[in-house]
């Protein structure tokens, strides 16, 4: 029996400014797809002229220029590819209320248009569910790259489509699936894992073993990663 079609989209937008009832538009989206907690490289990316000018504080977040977005399509010219690209999918956002207003205002912007995003997809927060996984910690997409052992140094300025690639990083590490333990379908970790040779002349290593108590717990890890993302290797391996 084949098992559901998982899709997900990882999301991010870049905007003029913090609020989108002041009248602040979306200047860029980034999409990232997952299907069965695994990247497919297939992404949405797209830059949007505002129509209006960016605010000196948002330019210093994302770097990006009211001249560079002069030429850039406008939200009414991408909406279409956004809507196909992200239909029925589960849309994954760190601080989804922020990107999602910005949206629902976009759309709420179109002539005759009545979709909203809530209507379109359902949303996972990942940044409700950071906080309630690491209690009294930071929840930042930078405080979780650190805590997850992901590599952000190229990560100078926000941008949509770079930081939904981290997102989905974190997302995945996050949540309990096989992902970057071996670097399988990331083009942003896998790439900068180096390997490290041990020299020949090294001492004898000492072998410790388990206990049945550490064992256990082991296998109940293996188990919980299994139930979250459909296989587990290791339980496949013979005991």
């Amino acid at each position: 029996m084949s098992k559901a079609t998982i899709r997900q989209i990882v999301l991010d937008t870049e905007t003029t400014g913090l609020n989108a009832a002041d009248g602040h538009r979306i200047i860029e989206i980034g999409c990232v797809e997952i299907i069965n907690r695994r990247l497919t490289n297939n992404t949405f990316h797209a830059y949007i002229n505002p129509e209006r000018v960016i605010d000196d504080g948002a330019i210093k977040v994302h770097g990006i220029s009211n001249g560079f977005l002069q030429d850039k399509p406008k939200f009414a010219d991408i909406v279409d590819d956004y809507l196909a690209f992200t239909e029925g999918a589960e849309l994954v956002i760190h601080n989804a209320p922020f990107d999602v207003g910005f949206l629902n205002h976009e759309l709420s912007l179109l002539n005759g248009n009545t979709i909203t995003v809530e209507a379109h997809s359902t949303i996972f927060d990942t940044l409700p569910f950071a906080r309630k996984k690491h209690p009294g910690a930071r929840a930042s997409l930078d405080a979780l790259c650190r805590r997850y052992g992901i590599d952000n140094s190229h990560r100078e300025l926000h941008g949509a489509l770079l930081d939904a690639e981290i997102l989905a990083e974190v997302y995945l590490l996050m949540t309990g699936g096989q992902f970057s333990i071996m670097g399988f379908d990331s083009t942003v970790s896998a790439t900068k894992q180096k390997i490290v040779r041990l020299p020949a002349n090294r001492s004898t290593l000492k072998v410790i073993s388990c206990t049945e108590e550490q064992l256990a717990a082991h296998q109940k890890h293996l188990d919980m990663l299994e139930k979250v993302s459909g296989e587990c290797l290791w339980n496949k391996l013979e005991k």
